[in-house]
């Protein structure tokens, strides 16, 4: 049987983008029912290529071939929501008004609701259900994932493997790749490599690849330093035959530096968990929240500990960014306490962007008190030496905020919180719109940092790979905490955060017996408590616990004297025993505190 011809192809496209070359000579077919991944580093110019798929860029050189017919749908990074109802806009396009209400449905909107003052997720969820209605021949969906929760994530997917129209997507999401995809576009130098599995099969792929391009240009390298040598020792002897020669050895030098043209900029982070905070970086207690006679957790006790990586995960609108602020104590609850530890400095990396304004220029950014230095983890730097390190141009700097994308918007806030020192880090949905490199990268330092961390994120492979326990809340008000990441929490919770979910099948059988069996007899309930001894010392811990983060504060001041060690040698190590003895104290007291409470709390049944 023949092979079906692509649904769109591309011969030797070539692109200019303003003095640079954006496409350098691409290839690229798009099958009927393919699912294909499009992937590459943030500016490699993913966003445009699909343009030029879909015939909405002109291409400055190369052949676009398009099957008769074919119908495209495309939904961009930043969907523009118009009409008066969704259902309006659902069905402006090519779609049938009664597809577009079942598919507004079935990712989960009201076809009567206004298009105004829509939520991020609620923005992408309109959108997708405007493409799957227009019911195309070839869907194109640039980073589909961001803003949207897990569980419409995962909705998305079903819908995707089941479809019967094929799919070019640009998304930054592995777990979501890994599951729809069966074939990788790989934008890289210019150019477009293609393979033919799943994304699951690209990390080998590419390593390889790129091992054997550094491979050619090491032996591009030698050969040139070869020649170099051979050329110079007999240019004086044989001048008039070494033209065609040097001829050579030019066109090698110019070969190897177009390969050098196309490395990649470095993306370097790093991140300074400043001082050591206690053991202890928050208890809490019997904590419950609720807004507007809604509660969206209760009941929540757990102890976050020096140096633990807590992910937090939830449907939109559960309460975690909510969550987050009531452990670090920002919130009031309205039921049980929080007791934050000692010594903490903690960054937090606000989801909605919060201090980042459209008319302000990405300088004004890093500098919020003006001047053209930054302070770098305790160290001044030049703002343009710092902005190149997040692969910021000089050129950028004097551009508002509104100019960047949203890669480089995200990256931006990392650059800001990652230049104070922290020992207590919190990012809420920190992946958005970041590449994989940069992913990788922001993986990597986060392994490393030897700080607490909290993850607010909708990115599973992200969990997977840095949390050591989870806590998820489901949106009705229940909230559980399990080891381990997305993974494990799923095994270990199945249905939970899904909604009008039935309760786990050994929840269910356990309720079934406690039903069936006969009530028990009713006993007088003994209550163990500390003795006077151990209460006595709890009491006194707490009051060592408050006043020992005043003492090293006030010795870490006197060592602060830069002149203190010239001046006087003795004073200085005599602060410095001070402090180290007072930090010691505090752990110790810390540690002897926890193990006073979680016995007062056993015996207490």
């Amino acid at each position: 049987m023949a092979a079906r011809p692509p649904l769109v192809a591309l011969k030797d496209v070539r692109l200019q983008d303003g003095q640079r070359p954006l496409f350098d000579g691409v290839d690229l077919a798009v099958e009927p029912r393919s699912r294909a991944a499009l992937v590459g580093r943030n500016g490699a110019g993913k966003s445009t290529l699909m343009k030029v798929v879909m015939g909405l860029i002109e291409p400055d050189s190369g052949d676009r071939s398009v099957q008769s017919g074919v119908r495209f749908a495309y939904v961009p990074q930043e969907p523009d929501i118009i009409g008066e109802t969704l259902l309006d806009y659902a069905s402006s396009g090519e779609a049938e008004t009664w597809t577009a209400e079942s598919w507004l449905a079935t990712f989960g909107l009201d076809p009567e609701k206004t298009t105004q003052g829509l939520s991020g997720g609620e923005t992408r969820r309109a959108a997708l259900a405007k493409a799957f209605a227009e019911e195309p021949d070839l869907l194109l969906l640039d980073e589909p994932t961001n803003h949207l929760d897990i569980l419409a994530i995962e909705l998305l997917e079903n819908e995707l493997i089941q479809a019967r129209f094929a799919l070019l997507v640009v998304s930054h999401d592995r777990a979501f790749l890994n599951r729809v995809t069966n074939t990788v576009h790989w934008l890289e130098n210019r150019r477009v490599r293609t393979l033919n599995k799943g994304f699951v099969e690209f990390d080998e792929w590419s390593t390889k690849v790129q091992e054997e391009e550094a491979e050619a240009l090491r032996r591009l390298t030698k050969t040139i330093e070869r020649e170099t040598v051979t050329f110079y020792s007999s240019i004086t002897a044989r001048r008039s035959r070494n033209e065609g020669r040097a001829r050579s050895l030019d066109a090698l030098r110019a070969e190897r530096a177009e390969k050098m043209k196309d490395a990649p900029r470095e993306l370097y982070l790093g991140v300074d968990s400043g001082g050591t905070s206690g053991k202890l970086v928050a208890e809490i207690k019997g904590v419950s929240k609720g807004f507007a006679g809604r509660t969206l957790f209760k009941d929540l006790t757990t102890r976050i500990m020096r140096g633990d990586r807590l992910g937090v995960v939830g449907p939109n609108g559960a309460g975690k960014t909510t969550l987050v602020k009531t452990l670090l104590g920002e919130l009031a609850p309205d039921e049980g306490t929080v007791r934050m530890g000692s010594n903490l400095e903690s960054v937090y990396l606000d989801q909605s962007r919060e201090g980042l304004k459209s008319d302000m220029t990405l300088w004004d950014a890093l500098t919020p008190g003006g001047g053209d230095s930054i302070l770098v983890r305790g160290v001044s730097k030049h703002v343009a030496a710092y902005a190149k390190d997040f692969l910021f141009s000089e050129a950028q700097l004097r551009q508002p905020i509104s100019t960047l994308s949203g890669g480089e918007r995200n990256r931006l806030l990392l650059a800001r919180a990652l230049a104070k020192p922290a020992n207590l880090l919190i990012l809420d949905e920190p992946t958005n719109d970041l590449d994989m490199d940069t992913l990788d990268k922001l993986e990597e330092l986060l392994e490393n940092y030897d700080g607490t961390l909290i993850l607010v994120s909708h990115d599973r492979d992200f969990i997977d790979r840095l949390s050591t326990s989870t806590l998820a809340l489901n949106g009705r008000g229940d909230i559980v905490e399990t080891p381990g990441g997305w993974t494990d929490f799923i095994r270990q919770n199945p249905g939970f955060l899904r909604p009008g979910a039935n309760p786990r099948p050994q929840d269910k059988a356990a309720a079934q017996r406690a039903a069936e069996a006969p009530p028990p007899a009713v006993a007088a309930k003994k209550v163990g408590k500390l003795t006077f001894k151990d209460a006595h010392r709890l009491k006194e811990l707490e009051a060592l616990i408050d006043a020992l983060p005043g003492q090293i504060a006030k010795h870490d001041a006197v060592l602060a004297d830069p002149g203190l060690y010239a001046r006087d040698p003795k004073a200085f190590d005599a602060a410095m025993k001070a402090a180290d003895k007072a930090r010691a104290d505090l752990e110790s007291a810390e540690l002897e505190w926890l193990e006073l409470e979680e016995k007062k709390a056993a015996l207490a049944g």
